[in-house]
């Protein structure tokens, strides 16, 4: 039974009975044997099949059961990292969901130490917006979300981890400094920015709608990295995270001016609340709150 509910949440996330036989390196024979499988045992349709356009639906129970199996699997496994855990030595699997700026920004340093620390348990990092973050966990697809902003999901569990500050960057050999400072001094930059939808681009686009500033227009960049690095090489000015442009203010490749504090965000860790969480997640969330208290 354990191998088909497996089956059956790989046909569900990919959406594909072929896909899931790659996957799974089963036989698409097999993987059709395991669902009708569960249906026998069970007692009801999970998927629907169209044979001419070869799309397959989900039926009601059958987002019913692809629920309850993924918090089975979840019981399993915790139990068996706990069975083969002591405390001086913890295994585990965890899958970690980031945010773009913890991904590149916290996340790499922090795992440096923490696999070295614990080499048996292995990390597997999903790095994504927000809101998919937010989506996975809610399918148990992750274990861990580490995110910015505020969830408003019912069944994640928030805590904050990080406060982390925004910050205008501009070029280092820009006329403008601290000292100096106008909203007038923006009206002819260009502007960089992330995509819409990103945490940093809500900041960017909250600065110009409190200071009324019409950008004559925007360059977007997918990454944080991305745009920090178009700053430096005088293509614009950003809002980013102090995060990403202190090293560079630091090596006089950017200038930053300070923000007031509508433009300060909270770091966060996400968890679903109605799954059993394992000694390795525990310990993955302890370690990385002692950490950011370094930063």
């Amino acid at each position: 039974m354990i191998e088909e509910l497996k089956t059956f949440i790989s046909v569900v996330e990919l959406n594909n009975f072929t896909k899931a036989a790659k996957y799974l390196n089963l036989s698409q024979p097999s993987v059709s044997n395991h669902i009708k499988s569960l249906e026998r045992y069970f007692d009801t349709k999970i998927i629907d099949r169209s044979i001419k356009q070869k799309n397959i639906y989900i039926t009601d129970n059958g987002k019913l059961l692809y629920k309850k199996a993924k918090i089975i699997l979840n019981i399993l496994d915790t139990t068996m990292d706990e069975l083969h855990s002591t405390s001086g030595n913890i295994e585990g699997h965890l899958k970690i969901g980031a945010s773009l700026t913890i991904g590149e920004y916290i996340l790499p340093n922090f795992l440096k130490n923490f696999c070295n620390k614990y080499p048996n348990i292995q990390i597997e990092v999903l790095i994504e917006n927000t809101k998919s973050i937010y989506d996975k966990l809610s399918n148990i697809s992750l274990d861990i979300g580490l995110v910015e902003g505020t969830s408003s999901a019912q069944n994640l569990n928030q805590t904050f981890l990080y406060e982390d500050k925004m910050v205008l960057a501009i070029p280092y050999d820009s006329d403008i400094d601290e000292e100096n400072f106008n909203l007038d001094m923006l009206k002819d930059y260009n502007w960089i920015g992330r995509e819409k939808g990103s945490g940093t681009r809500q900041y960017l686009d909250m600065f110009f709608n409190n200071y009324k500033i019409h950008p004559k227009g925007i360059m977007i960049f997918g990454s944080n990295y991305a745009v920090k690095e178009a700053v430096k090489n005088n293509l614009g000015v950003t809002i980013i995270s102090n995060l990403i442009a202190y090293p560079s203010y630091l090596n006089k490749e950017l200038k930053i001016i300070a923000l007031d504090n509508n433009f300060t965000r909270n770091f966060s860790c996400i968890l679903a609340d109605n799954i059993t969480h394992s000694k390795a997640n525990d310990l993955f969330i302890k370690e990385l709150k002692e950490y950011v208290l370094t930063l």
